[in-house]
């Protein structure tokens, strides 16, 4: 990826690796889009020890997160696993450092979206995606989730919702994407990035 070439920042926490594999599905979406790319971001956990315990890169996956990602970005896909109908305290964390980003307005007029992972199936799917929207709310940002224009929509019997793109994990041993979650995926990182490049006009 270039410096200058505007990019949809994907910005996830995952602790069992489903949330990466959405991430990366949403960033095949935004790669469909001609001139836009997709930037691939984690954020490191949290802990009650007070003593910084994680290194300043991870040692596999995605690279963290700065907040210049996310002030230069074209369009934001926020993610997360599911906790009690809410996004993970990591995530919340790091958007709870954006005050500055709101106060100048770095994100107002661009579109963001949500997409999560549950263990069952009526976990929070469809509360995590909502109040996740409320920070890009406060930012000012367009909200973009998947219409029922998208046929995998209607014929999902796993994840997906019209606030976007979900993934039902299972409890036990952890169930892959669903090939409707997949497309789902694809197509909400397209939708994100067209919405972009229009926005930007």
């Amino acid at each position: 990826m270039s410096n200058s070439s505007p990019y949809i920042l994907v910005l996830y926490y995952s602790r069992n690796g489903q949330t990466a594999e959405m991430a990366k599905k949403i960033g095949r979406g935004v790669a469909r889009v001609s001139g836009m790319e997709a930037k691939i971001r984690t954020v490191p956990p949290v802990s009650p020890d007070t003593v910084a315990s994680q290194p300043a890169v991870p040692d596999t996956g995605a690279p963290y997160a700065t907040r210049e990602d996310l002030a230069n970005c074209s369009g934001l896909a926020l993610g997360s696993p599911t906790r009690f109908g809410n996004m993970a305290a990591p995530l919340k964390h790091f958007l709870d450092g954006t005050g500055d980003l709101w106060l100048n307005g770095k994100l107002a007029g661009k579109p963001g979206g949500a997409f999560t992972s549950t263990g069952s199936l009526h976990g929070g799917q469809e509360t995590t995606l909502l109040t996740m929207m409320l920070p890009l709310l406060h930012h000012g940002m367009v909200l973009c989730g998947l219409p029922y224009s998208e046929s995998a929509l209607n014929d999902t019997t796993t994840g997906g919702t019209p606030y976007g793109p979900s993934h039902w994990a299972g409890t036990g041993a952890e169930q892959a994407l669903s090939e409707h979650e997949r497309i789902l995926c694809q197509a909400f990182g397209e939708r994100l990035a067209r919405l972009a490049q229009k926005l930007s006009d």
